[in-house]
């Protein structure tokens, strides 16, 4: 009987396992993936009761609260100053086209209003208004695309039990079905009542490597409620079937300097980086690791070079605003790209592999040459370029620069071009 059992489950594993691998995209998310891929650059936001604290967002995690005393956090998180306006506007002039916002982060709290948990933010707090009815209404006035994180970890709920040790898929000491419909029963709440979503941005696969997620089930009915949304998995490793969009932590596609991208084989799905525009995901009072205008303009460019879209990420402050250091900076990545955005936005990358100086990012019969690093040389190489050319100008302008294509690549020569204070960047016709 025993021996019965173990082949009916193993069958009915095999079977849900070929369920999720015959997904096949529907029209209107392979044209979602195209747009996506388009719009190139996103604003990430981590907002939540750690806010509060101002020590990042897995505060509860690092210093050890329990969840009983960190739940005290929503009896008091008032953001008055919260502007859904202001944040999309934030976005607009920064040249972003769309948001990843964080629904549920691994407190456990949502920050959404929500049916399926007390613990959020209209019926747990003072402030009794939920901030991602007001963003998805905003996001839509303004044409920008909404897409929402939501966190597959939970650090306190009893049935997803934290800490527990995972046996046939499952932990021990909680109650997994319990908590997969849990998720789903909030997936179809951000799905059918917020306006205008586009993706769901899924993390914390890796803190359980070998429970069984049920993905085929969660990913069937998001596309089951809108064909069209975008799925995403932070899972740092290769896609699994179901997802529409592959992600990477703080590391340009092939890269792994921070170690999250090991295992992270590319597919050929559109793909994503992101990172933090400080050292924090969450706000933080002592965190002055601002990254520059020129850092910010350098990722944007090299993971469009890579064919991938770049979402940047801050930390509002706990009363909803976001810190003048952020603005002032992000103004003047948003005045580079109105200058510059054409060789940016709708371009697609790796049609030459990223240079020493820069990368290559092509649009239609137009090819355009970042430079990034000003050379040695007066000149820059850009090898197997086969596509003929018949004109090169520093973009913006009727300043012609010389080149010379031959069978190995093009000669690209910098007489009388200045370097630019964040990218030089030429454009190139081809036939």
């Amino acid at each position: 009987m025993k021996k019965l059992s173990m082949i009916i489950a193993l069958c009915m594993a095999l079977a849900a396992q070929t369920k999720a691998q015959t997904y096949t995209p529907s029209a209107s998310n392979l044209a979602a993936r195209k747009t996506f891929q388009d719009l190139k650059f996103g604003l990430f936001i981590h907002w939540g009761i750690y806010s509060e604290l101002g020590r990042g967002e897995w505060v509860m995690n690092n210093d050890h609260i329990s969840y009983d005393n960190y739940k005290r956090l929503a009896d008091f998180f008032n953001p008055q100053a919260f502007s859904a306006h202001d944040w999309v506007m934030f976005a607009k002039n920064a040249g972003m086209k769309y948001i990843t916002v964080t629904s549920r982060h691994h407190d456990g709290f949502s920050m959404f209003g929500t049916k399926q948990s007390a613990y959020n933010i209209v019926d747990a707090t003072p402030y009794r208004k939920d901030p991602m009815m007001e963003l998805a209404k905003e996001c839509e006035k303004e044409g920008i695309e909404l897409h929402f994180y939501y966190s597959l970890l939970d650090w306190g709920r009893a049935d997803y039990a934290y800490g527990s040790r995972i046996e046939d898929g499952k932990p021990v000491n909680g109650n997994w079905d319990s908590y997969i419909s849990f998720m789903k029963k909030q997936l179809t709440e951000l799905i059918t009542k917020y306006p205008g979503v586009k993706g769901i941005w899924f993390d914390g696969h890796w803190e359980r490597k070998t429970v069984n997620w049920h993905y085929d089930e969660i990913y069937g009915l998001i596309h089951k409620l809108n064909p069209a949304i975008l799925v995403g998995n932070n899972h740092h490793l290769a896609p699994k079937p179901g997802e529409d969009f592959q992600l990477f932590e703080k590391d340009l596609p092939g890269n792994n300097l921070t170690g999250f991208s090991g295992e992270a084989k590319i597919g050929d799905l559109p793909l994503e980086t992101c990172e933090t525009i400080n050292g924090s995901w969450g706000f933080s009072l002592s965190d002055n690791k601002y990254k520059t205008p020129k850092e910010i303009i350098d990722y944007l460019v090299g993971a469009a070079g890579r064919n991938a879209n770049f979402l940047l990420n801050i930390g509002p402050m706990p009363n909803g605003k976001i810190q003048q250091e952020f603005t002032d900076t992000m103004a003047v990545v948003g005045k580079w790209l109105q200058k510059n955005g054409e060789s940016v936005y709708g371009t697609r990358g790796n049609l030459v592999a990223p240079q020493p100086w820069g990368v290559i990012t092509h649009k239609n019969k137009t090819v355009y040459a970042h430079i990034l690093v000003w050379p040695k040389e007066n000149y820059i190489f850009i090898p197997k370029l086969k596509e003929k050319l018949n004109k090169a100008v520093l973009l913006g302008t009727k300043t012609a620069v010389k080149y010379k294509q031959q069978e190995e690549g093009v000669f690209i020569y910098l007489d009388g071009v200045k370097d630019a204070p964040y990218d030089t960047v030429i454009q190139l016709s081809t036939d």
